[in-house]
């Protein structure tokens, strides 16, 4: 049996893996791998890019400014999600504002450090990426339209870490990086409907919150028939492999989404969308390997741009 010091020093070990969403994490991770091998340096071997030293310092220093990202978006949202997120907002208080800043600042110390590793190029780009992250938390967020955008550019700025380190400016990498940003800035809007009555309680003056849901279902509509451009580039002109299927697929679920956004009025109907999108996006870094599965064989991919 454990005593209870231990189980609150357990919890306390929870509260901060749900701060930092620890979970999504190793997802993002998974996908800057997978696109270095089957995007952004298809001329390389996969065992290469895999035991590339700094490719790894670049994953590991981008997942920890991630997480110290949740942390100083969390520190800011501790009162709107104690009216969004009761639950989720319980076990994140288990943790004081104070840790949670000692940790944030911890962890940016020590992006810095593994970042000088790299190159001084990295250390600016982290530098960068760590105060763009907080001036959104701490202001942007508040704002309608800007937000969003800020939220959609910063949730794709790790792969730009990527594609900076590898210096291969394929334009099929432009056209994978437009459908991700339509799909999270999708997200973000819906997340939007999802947290409005937190978001009215504490002023932040979201799409929804000045301009009513009705405008807000018109954006998303909007941005939703946006994606096909991506997707005709991407299946049409550049080569993806079997990776085609992926995207078909989800011109038809996201029909269904604008079908269902449609009727939803209530805050589980747009946490539904919201999972809806996750899923797009969740099962399109595992199908970046339909690119070229032969690479698992031969370990190399020669892309045709």
């Amino acid at each position: 049996m454990l005593s209870r010091e231990n189980k609150l020093i357990l919890l306390k070990i929870v509260s901060m893996f749900s701060v930092v969403r620890g979970y999504n994490i190793p997802i993002i991770s998974l996908a800057q791998y997978l696109s270095a091998i089957f995007i952004m340096a298809p001329e390389k071997r996969a065992l290469a890019v895999l035991l590339d030293f700094n490719l790894f310092i670049l994953v590991i220093a981008s997942s920890l400014t991630i997480a110290s990202g949740y942390i100083i978006n969390n520190f800011y949202d501790s009162k709107k999600d104690l009216i969004n997120r009761p639950n989720k907002s319980e076990l994140d208080r288990l943790v004081s504002q104070k840790t949670k800043l000692h940790v944030y600042f911890t962890i940016n110390f020590l992006v810095v450090i593994l970042a000088f590793i790299v190159s001084f190029k990295a250390v600016l780009f982290f530098s960068v990426y760590i105060f763009l992250i907080w001036f959104y938390s701490h202001k942007l967020k508040k704002y309608p339209i800007i937000g969003n955008l800020t939220a959609s550019i910063l949730a794709i700025l790790p792969f730009f870490a990527i594609l900076l380190y590898y210096k291969n400016l394929y334009p099929q990498i432009f056209a994978h990086a437009s459908f991700l940003f339509l799909l999270i800035l999708i997200r973000e809007i819906i997340k939007d409907l999802e947290n409005i009555k937190g978001d009215i309680a504490n002023n932040y003056r979201t799409i929804p919150v000045k301009f009513g849901d009705t405008f807000a279902k018109k954006i998303i509509t909007l941005l939703t028939i946006l994606t096909v451009v991506p997707i005709y580039f991407l299946v049409e002109i550049y080569e993806v492999g079997y990776m085609d299927i992926y995207f078909y697929a989800s011109l038809i679920i996201l029909l269904f989404f604008l079908i269902l956004l449609w009727k939803s009025k209530s805050k589980l109907d747009y946490l539904r969308l919201h999972n809806i999108l996750k899923i797009i996006v969740v099962s399109g870094v595992f199908c970046i390997v339909l690119i070229n599965p032969d690479v698992l064989i031969h370990g190399r991919t020669l892309l045709k741009i």
